[in-house]
């Protein structure tokens, strides 16, 4: 019985009704994506690297050129790495995942006939990089020792086209094998890779994220047989127990410029901080978006306070002679309540499909997914419920009005 003085009122004051159900809409559409792209933030900065990511320590030293002795100052350092207290390995290796920098990539086709890859997978290179960075070997086996070439030569050789010596075997993820052989057996398969080069695959790993690029599969990553150089690598890496990170790091400087005090080092970390750091520009996005959110929350809940409060202030002698007729405080604060509900189903509504059309255009720009659908019925109630309360406090001042207001003259 309500609802008809309700709409009356609202067609009489159309152009103050129709700014609060646009600011509802636009926040209602913004709201709903920008929690959206929150998650996919969070979802992205909690992926798996696949690593013991907790007992790893990374050194990386400057250098200029190339220096002749290279790989023996190499197995020099790694000598005397491995003679710190805590360390369990070290390794030279390529890059690690979710690391600031370049990375080494190759495409992958699955016949030498192939012209076109069938996608980009990642390079790791180094000898012990799984049990270095602890990563979880599921079928076959690991690289033996005479399996591994070392980069130089394998560049030489590459330059100058000779190819028999070079290495043949594999390593790939779980993810990059049921991508390239859905519901097969990976172990055993040839991949080619460059201008054809076979590899054959004889191990397969859980898990092994990218440095970057997680656009072209975040786990689509491959382990190379191939021995590094200081020089040709991210530097230094050293597994230990999580409690000794910072002591074996201090140890690894203090050893590594023992052996040459001319050294510059220019990273020194933990891999929780590489991470961290890799991820910072993710951190400030999400935090940029919670600050929306709540910027237009706010000012939609001071719209709502403020047009209500408004409106109770005009219809105060509407509302003594409601309460002089025998309106009760409860049917004076039902009003109130049912008409800001209205208002908000109607900027709901129009704020899902303005929701839906910028998430589209989203879709089309930036590549991302669809948003779910469980976000309409969740952000309807949401904007349901802060409209119900922010209409609360005019709504009780309109209830405590007395029906004397009725008889003092306009």
């Amino acid at each position: 019985m309500e609802l008809r003085p309700i709409l009356s009122t609202l067609r009489r004051h159309k152009t103050t009704a129709w700014l609060l159900v646009l600011e509802i809409a636009l926040t209602c559409a913004i709201v709903c994506n920008a929690v959206f792209l929150i998650g996919q933030r969070l979802e992205r900065m909690n992926l798996p690297s696949g690593i013991a990511e907790h007992e790893l320590v990374q050194i990386k030293l400057g250098h200029i050129g190339k220096s002749p002795d290279a790989m023996a100052q190499s197995l020099t350092d790694l000598a005397a790495l491995r003679q710190i207290p805590g360390a369990k390995q070290v390794a030279v290796i390529n890059q690690l995942p979710f690391s600031d920098g370049g990375s080494s990539n190759s495409g992958i086709r699955l016949s030498q006939e192939q012209q076109q890859d069938t996608l980009e997978a990642t390079t790791y290179y180094g000898e012990g990089v799984l049990s270095t960075l602890g990563v979880r070997l599921l079928e076959g086996r690991d690289f033996q020792h005479d399996e591994y070439a070392d980069f130089e030569t394998v560049i030489a050789d590459l330059h100058n086209g000779d190819l028999k010596d070079l290495p043949s075997t594999i390593i790939v993820t779980q993810a990059l094998a049921k991508r390239l052989w859905p519901g097969k057996d990976a172990l055993g398969q040839t991949i080619y890779v460059g201008k054809g080069l076979p590899f054959r695959v004889i191990g397969v790993v859980a898990g092994l994220a990218r440095p970057n690029n997680l656009g072209q599969g975040v786990e689509y990553s491959t382990v190379w047989p191939i021995r590094m150089t200081v020089a040709d690598g991210s530097g230094y890496v050293i597994r230990t127990a999580p409690q000794d990170r910072d002591a074996v790091l201090k140890a690894a400087v203090a050893t590594l410029k023992q052996l040459d005090p001319n050294r510059v080092v220019l990273v020194k970390r933990t891999y929780d901080e590489a991470r961290h750091a890799f991820f910072a520009n993710d951190r400030a996005m999400a935090g940029i978006l919670v600050g929306v959110i709540v910027a237009l929350l706010t000012v939609t809940v001071l719209g709502i306070v403020g047009l209500a409060s408004f409106w109770v202030g005009q219809r105060r002698r509407t509302i003594g002679v409601r309460r002089a007729l025998g309106a009760t405080r409860g049917d004076i604060l039902r009003y109130f309540q049912t008409e800001n509900f209205l208002l908000a189903t109607f900027g709901i509504v129009l704020g899902m499909a303005l929701a839906y059309g910028i998430n589209l255009f989203l879709m089309m720009h930036y590549e991302l997914p669809r948003l779910p659908g469980i976000y309409f019925p969740v952000g309807a109630l949401v904007l349901w419920i802060i409209g119900q309360l922010a209409v609360l406090g005019p709504a009780l001042r309109a209830a405590a009005v007395p029906p004397v207001v009725a008889t003092r003259s306009v």
